[in-house]
C-alpha cells in the first residue's frame, strides 16, 4: 500500500516552507552566508572568491552563494533575504524528492525484492519498492537534526542536495530508462558536492560507488556494460576534483588537532549525544537493517548508502563539520532505515508509534502553553521564563500564525486517530507518526514562536539599538567586527560599512568589537557613546564611537 500521492506533497510542504518565510537571517552561518551574496550582489567581494568585508567567513564553496546572489539580482523587487533562500527552497525540495527516488529504484535491486511464494501472492515489486520509498522520505523528515539547518541559507543544504542527487544517480543506474540522464545526475552531483565545498567528499563517494558496484552480486548486465558505467563514474568524480582544484576549492581539512578534540568528546559522551539525537528516529532502524541484511552487506541496496553514512561519519570524527557535516548522512541513512520495516516485529513498531506519540505531543503543548503564557500571562511562570531570557522582548499576537498552528495541531489529532485505529498494513505506517511529529513541532516553532526565536537568534533588537544612536549616517567604520556582526549590520541597519585602517576615517561612527579596544588606542581621534549588546548573549557585544571634531584654536589679541 502505497501513500497517497496528495498527502506526501502536502506534508512535504507543510515541512519546508515553515523556516524560510517570515523570519530574519539567524545568527552565525546562516547570517553569516547570506551577507556573502549581498556582497556579491553589491559588487563588494568578486564572485570566484566570496567575501564579507574582504574577509572569508570560512567556506570554501561557489555555488550556494551564486545561487542566492543570483536570486537577489534577479527579484530587486523581494525582500533581500527572501530572495535568497528561494534557490535554498528548490535545494531542500531536490533533497527530499531525489532520497525518494533514490530508495524506490534501490528498492528495485533484485536482492532487495521480497522472496516470492510458491503459490504467488508476493507484494508487486514496484508496489512494494514505492512503499519503501514512501516510508524513507519520512525517516528523512523525522530526522531531528534536519530540521533547522535543512532551512538556512548555508552551503551545508546545497552539500545535502547533491549527495541526495548523487545517491539517486548511482541507485537508478541499472535500471537505464534513460542513460544520459543517469549520467548527468551523477555528474551534477560531484560537481555540485564540489563546488558546494566538499570535494574530498565528492571524491570519496565516486570511488565507493566504483568498488560498491564492482562487487554487487545481483548486477544482471554484461560485464562490459559495467565497467563502461564505472569508467565513466571515475571520469566524472575526478573532474569533480579537477574543478575543485582549478577554483581553489580543494583543501586539506583533516586536523591531527581535531582528533583530542573528539576524544574529549567521547568521554563526556557530547558527541555521541550528537549523534543519537541529530539522527534520530532513523538510526535504530538502520541498524536492524545492516543486522537483518547482514548477509547481503556488499549488495548495492544495502552497500551503496552504508559507504555514504560511513564516509560523512568518519568525515565528521576527523574534522570541524560538526553538526552541519551529519546532514550529509541524512539521505543514505534514511535509505537504510527503510530496508528494515519489512523486517520489523508489530511489538518494535507499536512501540516506536507510542513513544512518538507521547514525546511530540508534549513538545506540542509545551509550545502552546508558553506562547498562551506569553498572550494573556496565564501561567505566569512560562512568561517569567522568557522574560528573564528574552529581556525586552514584546509579544506580538498574528492570527496568521494562529490559524497555521491550529490547522497543524488538528492534522496531527486526526492523524493520531488514524494511526491507532484498524487499517490495512503499509510499511510506511510506522514512520507517519514521527514524521508528523517532527512536522507539527517545526511549524509550530515557525508560527506559534517565530517572533520570539527572531528576537533571540537574529541581530535585528542589537541593529536597532545601534539605529537610535547613529541614525543614517553616510558611512560607519568598523574594527574587529565578525564577519557575521558585519553583514547583520549591513542587511538590517542599511549601513556603507568602511573597515578602520591605519589612517583617519571620515565616517562619523566607529562600530568596535570589545575584543579590539588594544588595537583602537593606537587609533587617537574616537569618543566613546555607547554599547549595544543582543539581548540573548552577553558574549555578542558592540561599542559606538563618534570622530572627534577639531576645537578650534583661541583667537591672539
Amino acid at each position: 500500500m502505497r501513500l497517497p500521492r496528495l498527502a506526501l506533497l502536502l506534508f512535504c510542504a507543510a515541512y519546508v516552507l515553515p523556516g524560510f518565510l517570515g523570519r530574519d537571517p539567524w545568527k552565525t552561518v546562516d547570517v553569516l552566508a547570506f551577507g556573502t551574496m549581498q556582497e556579491l550582489v553589491l559588487g563588494l567581494a568578486p564572485w570566484l572568491a566570496p567575501q564579507v568585508m574582504a574577509q572569508n567567513g570560512g567556506f570554501d564553496s561557489l555555488l550556494p552563494f551564486w545561487l542566492g546572489a543570483a536570486a537577489m539580482k534577479a527579484l530587486p523587487f523581494l525582500d533581500a533575504a527572501l530572495a535568497a533562500r528561494l534557490p535554498f527552497i528548490g535545494l531542500l525540495i531536490l533533497a527530499l524528492a531525489c532520497t525518494w527516488y533514490a530508495i524506490y529504484h534501490l528498492a528495485r535491486s533484485p536482492l532487495a525484492q521480497p522472496v516470492a511464494f510458491a503459490f504467488g501472492g508476493e507484494a508487486d515489486p514496484q508496489d512494494y519498492a514505492r512503499a519503501l520509498a514512501d516510508a524513507g522520505l519520512l525517516a528523512l523528515i523525522a530526522c531531528l537534526g534536519l530540521a533547522q539547518l535543512s532551512h538556512e541559507t548555508t552551503p551545508a543544504l546545497a552539500q545535502l542536495a547533491f549527495t541526495a542527487l548523487l545517491l539517486y544517480g548511482l541507485a537508478e543506474q541499472p535500471v537505464q530508462r534513460h542513460p544520459w540522464r543517469t549520467r548527468l545526475t551523477v555528474v551534477a552531483g560531484l560537481a555540485g558536492l564540489a563546488l558546494s565545498g566538499a570535494p574530498t567528499i565528492a571524491l570519496l563517494f565516486g570511488l565507493g560507488a566504483i568498488l560498491v558496484d564492482k562487487l554487487d552480486r545481483g548486477r544482471t548486465e554484461p560485464a562490459g556494460d559495467l565497467n563502461a558505467w564505472l569508467a565513466q563514474v571515475l571520469l566524472a568524480t575526478l573532474g569533480a576534483v579537477a574543478l575543485a582544484w582549478a577554483l581553489d576549492l580543494w583543501h586539506w581539512r583533516l586536523d591531527v588537532s581535531e582528533w583530542g578534540r573528539v576524544a574529549s568528546q567521547k568521554s563526556d559522551g557530547a558527541l555521541f549525544r550528537l549523534f543519537v539525537w541529530f539522527m534520530w528516529p532513523a538510526w535504530p532502524l538502520a541498524l536492524w537493517t545492516l543486522w537483518r541484511w547482514r548477509r547481503q552487506l556488499i549488495s548495492r541496496h544495502v552497500a551503496l548508502p552504508l559507504w555514504f553514512v560511513a564516509v560523512v561519519m568518519v568525515s565528521t570524527l576527523l574534522t570541524t563539520a560538526s553538526d552541519r557535516g551529519l546532514l550529509l548522512a541524512l539521505p543514505p541513512l534514511a535509505a537504510l532505515a527503510a530496508f528494515a520495516l519489512p523486517t520489523l516485529k508489530r511489538s518494535v513498531a507499536s512501540l516506536i508509534d507510542w513513544f512518538t506519540l507521547i514525546f511530540f505531543s508534549v513538545c506540542g503543548i509545551a509550545i502552546w502553553v508558553v506562547w498562551i503564557a506569553l498572550q494573556t500571562g496565564v501561567p505566569r511562570q512560562p512568561a517569567a521564563n522568557v522574560a528573564r531570557l528574552l529581556p525586552g522582548f514584546e509579544p506580538v499576537f498574528s492570527l496568521g500564525a494562529l490559524l497555521v498552528a491550529l490547522a497543524a495541531t488538528l492534522a496531527w489529532g486526526w492523524l493520531v486517530f488514524w494511526r491507532t485505529g484498524r487499517h490495512r498494513a503499509a510499511l510506511w505506517k510506522s514512520l507517519v507518526l514521527p514524521a508528523a511529529g517532527t512536522t507539527l513541532c517545526w511549524l509550530l516553532l515557525m508560527s506559534l514562536w517565530l517572533p520570539l526565536l527572531n528576537y533571540g537568534r537574529s541581530y535585528a533588537p542589537a541593529v536597532q539599538q545601534l539605529l537610535t544612536v547613529i541614525d543614517k549616517p553616510s558611512c560607519v567604520a568598523t574594527l574587529g567586527l565578525s564577519t557575521a556582526q558585519s553583514a547583520a549590520l549591513r542587511y538590517h541597519g542599511g549601513l556603507q560599512l568602511e573597515p578602520l585602517r591605519a589612517g583617519p576615517s571620515a565616517c562619523p561612527f566607529l562600530v568596535v568589537d570589545p575584543g579590539a579596544l588594544n588595537e583602537l588606542k593606537k587609533l587617537p581621534g574616537w569618543t566613546p557613546v555607547k554599547g549595544v549588546r543582543r539581548p540573548t548573549d552577553k558574549n555578542d557585544d558592540m561599542l559606538i564611537y563618534r570622530r572627534q571634531t577639531a576645537t578650534p584654536a583661541p583667537a591672539r589679541e
